[in-house]
């Protein structure tokens, strides 16, 4: 079929009559479930928001009907139909939006977070659109690993105007991924009639994205399901859907909405197509009893009712675990010994270059993605031969950075370890909720059950007149949020190591290049040459005072300690290698020893990570401390781009020297 077509369906009789009233009964459960948890959010049992699917019982119900246990799907804030529908119990449900610890989540999630990645569902997202960039990274795996698996993307007609949709979908497209995005139109995006939000209908939509574009009457089970089982033969067979079902919530946005926005006529209205209803009279026009589905309604009502009860019985977590699923035990690895001085020499852009391919060739569940990166080998050369070796494991990707770490973060989920390139530091804005909002906090808002294998690799540079957008050193941001790993190389041993500890590693590692070092040179390590993560080591040993320093001006730091050694002034270097989390044991003991601490980064001196070492190394040495503790980095403002301006803005060796001649005469 031509892309963007209209699939054609035709009417199934493929359901039995017990299929059908299994199918009844899902949305009983679905229906009981949402008007319990209406009534203890009510009576104050439920401590978080929560935003109801009653009405549209027949869209999750019917959509998740063909799906396999392996196939995955995304929701959204309103996603307890979807999960239930996917599988998940109701007494773990009950018992996470109650904030217990026998909840599907352990207590971490509550119902806007809800999920269970081991029976494929993701995660409903409290971030509109969020969950269409996962999905597209669930049906990546599926597709590198040819198992035939699916991702269904459930999301509301609002999310249409996010730009995350707009890069989900097309990356889809691009890459012919496996994937179904299923619309749920409900005729409002949280309080703003559709019509009002959307200058195109979602048909046309599809038609511009080049797939197929099916419409539903979301309130008939059977024909949500039907179509759900024509989609799926052809989105197995390798090309994107988008599903529009047409339904309505019978509560609020939220529980609490006062919904002024619409009318009681109108909501009377729909609820004569209530889906329950509409397959009720199914069953009955076959023959079904009215008292068999009584009977049906008391049993699920029991089910519930007893779930309830299990849940109200489970306690809160332990305040002692405030701490767990925040990070993943790391694989330990001994700090290795240091090349030889006559190894062969290699460059930085050699070792990241190195430590793909070997990573590559060991672990099959290895992806490299990201902007130019395979037929042009990177915008430095940095992937140069990669895509020729592995093929479709190294891939290019549209310029969509909230695709691209979706990606990453929806294929880690289904336990592949990708590594994905933000080809600029500065570019972190633009896609900045899929690393604060589901990279880094997944793993914990679902108890420990969310993999994260993930790699990001980036790279920043003062100094060559880049400007403002491409030259900012912005660590401390991605520092500033639990669950993150920063990593920032100095040298091409460490960066080879870094990087292949990062890869390996189950927790998401934001990998943190500085481009004016990949042609720095220095002597190649052993293939097996791999550094630990969290561990930062002295390069150059001193007595008068400490200089913490990483990445670039690690090496100006070095060259200042050196230019004041000849006055007597004997500095000890530290090279932190990782900034989150950051080790500061070594620093701590340099201090005791050299009672003086300087810090030097390249970013912008207020609220940088040396604010956090100063004020850790005055909280544990503060008797050690012979004279206040100095800080140097670059000026408040954003980088110039004239040279002058830039040269004065951008601390170096000289603006370090001062500093330690200053602080070693306090």
């Amino acid at each position: 079929m031509d892309s963007g077509a209209s699939l054609t369906l035709s009417p199934s009789d493929a359901f039995t009559r017990d299929e059908q009233i299994e199918m009844l009964r899902r949305m009983m459960v679905i229906r009981g479930f949402e008007e319990r948890v209406s009534a203890l959010y009510r009576d104050g049992e439920v401590p978080g928001f929560v935003h109801l699917s009653i009405g549209q019982e027949a869209s999750a119900v019917g959509a998740c009907w063909p799906l396999r246990d392996t196939d995955v799907l995304t929701s959204t804030h309103r996603g307890h139909g979807h999960c239930l529908a996917k599988g998940l119990a109701p007494r773990g449900m009950f018992a996470e939006l109650m904030a217990r610890d026998g909840g599907t989540n352990r207590g971490r999630g509550g119902s806007m977070h809800i999920a269970d990645p081991t029976i494929g569902i993701f995660g409903a997202n409290g971030i509109v659109g969020a969950g269409l960039p996962i999905a597209v990274g669930a049906a990546a795996a599926a597709q590198l690993r040819a198992d035939g698996n699916v991702a269904v993307a459930f999301f509301g007609d609002g999310a249409v105007a996010q730009g995350a949709f707009h890069e989900a979908v097309n990356l889809a497209a691009v890459w012919n991924l496996p994937v179904v995005f299923w619309c749920e139109n409900n005729g409002y995006a949280e309080f703003s009639p559709a019509a009002t939000q959307h200058a195109a209908p979602l048909e046309s939509r599809a038609a511009g994205y080049g797939v197929d574009f099916v419409a539903v009457d979301g309130n008939d089970v059977v024909a949500v399901a039907t179509t759900m089982t024509v989609v799926l033969d052809a989105v197995r067979g390798g090309r994107p859907v988008i599903v529009e079902a047409s339904t309505y919530r019978w509560h609020g946005h939220y529980e609490g909405d006062p919904q002024r926005y619409r009318t009681d006529s109108e909501l009377a209205e729909w609820k004569e197509r209530d889906p329950i209803i509409v397959q009720s009279r199914r069953l009955e026009s076959l023959g079904v009893d009215v008292d068999e589905i009584g009977a049906l309604q008391s049993s699920v009502d029991a089910m519930l009712d007893d779930a309830l009860a299990a849940a109200r019985a489970s306690s809160p977590p332990a305040v002692a675990s405030v701490h767990d699923f925040v990070l993943r035990e790391r694989p330990a690895h001994p700090e290795p010994a240091p090349p030889p001085v006559d190894a062969p020499i290699f460059r930085t852009m050699d070792a990241i270059h190195d430590a793909l391919e070997i990573e590559l060739a060991n672990d099959p569940e290895v992806f490299v993605a990201g902007i130019d990166v395979a037929e042009g080998g990177n915008v430095f050369g940095l992937t140069r031969g990669l895509h020729d070796r592995f093929g479709d494991r190294v891939r290019d990707t549209p310029i969509s950075e909230t695709a691209i770490m979706g990606l990453g973060v929806g294929a880690a989920m289904a336990g592949m370890r990708p590594v994905v390139e933000m080809m600029y530091l500065d570019f972190v804005g633009v896609c900045l909720d899929q690393l604060l909002n589901q990279a880094a906090k997944m793993p914990f808002m679902t108890g420990g059950a969310a993999t994260m294998g993930l790699t990001v690799r980036t790279q920043f540079g003062a100094g060559r007149s880049s400007g403002s957008q491409h030259s900012q050193s912005l660590e401390a941001l991605l520092a500033h949020i639990p669950g993150l790993t920063v990593v920032m190389p100095s040298t091409p041993a460490d960066t080879y190591g870094l990087l292949r500890a990062a890869i390996q590693d189950p927790n998401p590692v934001v990998f943190i290049e500085n481009r004016l070092l990949y042609g720095m040179k220095g002597p190649r390590p052993a293939a097996d040459h791999i550094v630990p993560i969290g561990k930062s080591v002295v390069v150059r040993p001193g007595t008068d005072l400490t200089l913490v320093s990483v990445s670039r001006m690690v090496h100006e730091s070095v060259a200042a300690a050196e230019a004041v050694a000849g006055d007597g002034i004997s500095v000890e270097v530290i090279d932190l290698r990782t900034v989150a989390p950051l080790d500061l044991g070594p620093v701590l003991d340099s201090v005791h020893k050299t009672s003086r601490l300087l810090i030097a980064h390249e970013a912008v001196m207020p609220f940088g990570i040396g604010a956090e070492i100063a004020a850790t190394v005055a909280r544990e040495a503060f008797w050690d401390l012979d004279a206040p503790i100095e800080r140097v980095g670059a000026l408040a403002t954003p980088p110039p781009y004239a040279p002058g301006l830039e040269a004065a803005w951008l601390p170096d060796r000289t603006t370090i020297e001062a500093a330690i001649r200053r602080l070693a005469s306090a």
